[in-house]
C-alpha cells in the first residue's frame, strides 16, 4: 500500500471506523509513505499484460456502484503507459450502463485476479470514452486482429493508486489451458515411472511388481501411503507451480491444529521413498511466514542432477499424503536484536531468506533484501516479494544482463548490519570474498548452505562397513552417504550439508577430513565421529562403524 491508495481508500468515515476499530495506527503510516503508488511498474504490466479478463465498478449518478465483468483474450487490457490502460469497447448487450456511468462520472475501480496463483490487483482510475472517429490509430493500437468485432470505442483509464491484495481467502481456479500445461508437465513425469513399473513386473518373480519399485508416496493403487516415522503428522495440503521447475508444497496438521511455533530460518526434514534405496529424508527451510501456525510451506527446486530428493518429491507428492516428520529445527535463526539485516538470496536459496524478511518486516526491524537468479522466470517468489517489500527489495537476473555487487553491497551497508546469506556456493564463497576486500568482520555473516559440490581434488575412496560387513568404492564426486545409500544401505541422514550431525558416524580406521559444520572439536577427536554428507578422507580408506 502506498500514499495515493490511502488518500483514496481512506475517506474519514473508513479512518473514524478504523479508529474505532484500533486499526488505524496499523495504517496512519500510509498518509506519508514516500512512494506514491499511482505509477505502474514492471510487476504491474507483466501482471496485466497475461489477464484474460477483469471486474470493472463505475458509478452511476443515483450514486449505485455498476460491477461488470469485461473478458477477452489475454493482453486485451493494454498497458499505454505507466500512468495509463485502456481496452477496446465492443458492441455487446447495447444496455451501455459503464459507458453511460463513465461519461457522467469517470471514476472506476478495477479488480484484476490470477485465481490459479491467488494474485489480486485493484486499480482506482478515471476513465474516459474515446470513439473510433475521434481516434482510430488508439483504436487500432488496443484491438485484437483475431477477434474481428467492430469496436464502437476504447476505454482510456488514468491510473490514480493500485494495491496488490494479500492471496488469503482467494480459491484457486484454473483455466483449461492452465490445467492442459499441468497435465503435460505430470504426464511427462510420469511416463519414466511407468516404464519402471512395467519393467518391474515382468523381471519380478511371478510378474509383481516389488515394492520397492512403487512411484514415490504411492502403495496399492488408489491408497495414499504415510511417508516417515517421526512424532510430528503433516498432509501435504496445497501444491503450486512456482516456476517451471519449482514447486510449493503446503504442510497442515491433519486434524487441522496449530503446528509447533518457528522462527525464521527454521527448517523441516521431510520423509521420501526413492524406488531403489526405500525411504530417506531431505531438508528444506520453510519459507512461509514464521507467524503463521496452520500450515509450513516448503519450496523443491526440481534438480535432475541431484541425489534423486527433489525429482521423487515432484513425481510422488500429491493432496493429501500422510508424512510423519521430525519438528522444525532452526540453524539459521535471525539476531533478536534491532540492528539491521542485509538479506542475499541466490535461487532457490530465497526460501529461508523471504521467511526472514517477514519476521524482520513484523517486528520493524530495518533490512534490505537482495535476490539473485539465472532469469526473471526461475525466482520463485519473485513477484510476491516485489508486492511485500517494495524498495527493499532489489532483484538480480542474469537474463537481463543483472549482476550482484557485492562489494558494493558491503561498501553501502550500515557499520552494524548482519548479513545473512543462503545459496550456492559461488554466492557464498563471493561474499566471504567481499567481507574480507571491505573490512566487514566474519562474525556479521551468517551463511546456510543448500548444496555441497565437489572439491576438484578429491580421489575416489573405499570404504569399509564394519557393521554390514561390505566394502563401497565411492567416486570422486560422490559423497559418502550417497554411495552408502546407493549400496542399499541404511543411513541417517538430514541437512546433506554438514550442518546438523545427523549423519555423523564413528571412524573405526583411517584418516577423516572433516568438512561439517556441525561436530565439535571433542566430537571429531575423543568421539571419532565424521559427518559422511560433506567429508570425506585424507587416507585412501575408511572404515566405518555402520
Amino acid at each position: 500500500m502506498a500514499r495515493a491508495y490511502s488518500e483514496i481508500a481512506f475517506t474519514p468515515a473508513v479512518r473514524a471506523f478504523q479508529t474505532r476499530m484500533g486499526s488505524r495506527r496499523n495504517y496512519a503510516a500510509l498518509d506519508h509513505a514516500a512512494e506514491r503508488g499511482d505509477t505502474l511498474g514492471a510487476s504491474e504490466a507483466e501482471f496485466i499484460a497475461e489477464r484474460d479478463g477483469f471486474y470493472q465498478a463505475s458509478v452511476g449518478e443515483n450514486g449505485w456502484p455498476y460491477v461488470q465483468f469485461r473478458g477477452g483474450p489475454a493482453g486485451f487490457l493494454r498497458l499505454l503507459d505507466q500512468r495509463t490502460i485502456g481496452y477496446a469497447d465492443f458492441r455487446g448487450n447495447v444496455q451501455y450502463i459503464s459507458a453511460g456511468n463513465i461519461e457522467a462520472d469517470g471514476r472506476v475501480s478495477l479488480i484484476l485476479m490470477d485465481y490459479a496463483q491467488r494474485r489480486r490487483l485493484k486499480i482506482w482510475g478515471r476513465a474516459r470514452l474515446v470513439d473510433e472517429a475521434d481516434d482510430p490509430a488508439l483504436i487500432a493500437r488496443l484491438e485484437d486482429g483475431n477477434y474481428r468485432a467492430r469496436v464502437e470505442r476504447a476505454v482510456l483509464i488514468s491510473v490514480e493508486a493500485f494495491d496488490w491484495n494479500c492471496p488469503q481467502h482467494i480459491t484457486p481456479r484454473f483455466t483449461e489451458a492452465e490445467i492442459a500445461e499441468r497435465t503435460r508437465l505430470l504426464d511427462a513425469e510420469l511416463a519414466p515411472l511407468q516404464q519402471q513399473l512395467a519393467r518391474s513386473r515382468s523381471t519380478a518373480p511371478g510378474g509383481r511388481e516389488a515394492a520397492a519399485a512403487a512411484p514415490e508416496g504411492q502403495g496399492e493403487p488408489g491408497h495414499l501411503a504415510v511417508l516417515g516415522s517421526g512424532p510430528l503428522a503433516l498432509v501435504v495440503a496445497g501444491v503450486r507451480q512456482l516456476t517451471p521447475r519449482v514447486r510449493a508444497y503446503e504442510l497442515r496438521s491433519p486434524d487441522g491444529a496449530d503446528l509447533p511455533a518457528i522462527g525464521a530460518g527454521a527448517h523441516i526434514d521431510v520423509p521420501l521413498r526413492l524406488s531403489n534405496r526405500g525411504e530417506e529424508t531431505r531438508r528444506y527451510s520453510i519459507s512461509s511466514n514464521p507467524a503463521r501456525r496452520d500450515a509450513y510451506e516448503i519450496a523443491v527446486l526440481r534438480e535432475e542432477g541431484g541425489s534423486g530428493g527433489s525429482v521423487a518429491i515432484h513425481a510422488g507428492w500429491r493432496l493429501g499424503l500422510q508424512l510423519r516428520c521430525k519438528p522444525p529445527g532452526n540453524d539459521f535463526a535471525l539476531h533478536d536484536d534491532q540492528r539491521p539485516a542485509v538479506l542475499i538470496a541466490g535461487g532457490i536459496g530465497i526460501t529461508p531468506i523471504k521467511a526472514m524478511a517477514l519476521q524482520l518486516q513484523a517486528r520493524q526491524s530495518p533490512f534490505t533484501l537482495h535476490y539473485a537468479g539465472r532469469s526473471v522466470r526461475e525466482m520463485a517468489y519473485r513477484d510476491r516479494l516485489e508486492r511485500q517489500f517494495g524498495a527493499r527489495l532489489t532483484t538480480y537476473a542474469s537474463d537481463r544482463g543483472q549482476r550482484l555487487d557485492v562489494q558494493k553491497l558491503f561498501s553501502e551497508a550500515p557499520p552494524e548490519a548482519l548479513f545473512y546469506v543462503c545459496g550456492p556456493a559461488r554466492l557464498l564463497d563471493a561474499v566471504r570474498d567481499g567481507a574480507a576486500a571491505t573490512g566487514v568482520a566474519a562474525n556479521r555473516l551468517r551463511f546456510e548452505r543448500f548444496h555441497v559440490p565437489a572439491r576438484p581434488d578429491d580421489l575416489p575412496l573405499q570404504v569399509t562397513l564394519r557393521g554390514s560387513g561390505r566394502t563401497i568404492d565411492v567416486a570422486a564426486g560422490q559423497s559418502i552417504l550417497d554411495a552408502v545409500h546407493a549400496a542399499g544401505i541404511a543411513a541417517a541422514a538430514g541437512c546433506r550439508t554438514g550442518s546438523c550431525g545427523t549423519c555423523a558416524v564413528k571412524v573405526l580406521a583411517g584418516t577423516p577430513d572433516h568438512r561439517d559444520s556441525a561436530l565439535s572439536e571433542g566430537d571429531r577427536e575423543r568421539a571419532g565421529l565424521m559427518c559422511i554428507c560433506v567429508s570425506r578422507a585424507r587416507s585412501a580408506a575408511l572404515t566405518l562403524d555402520l
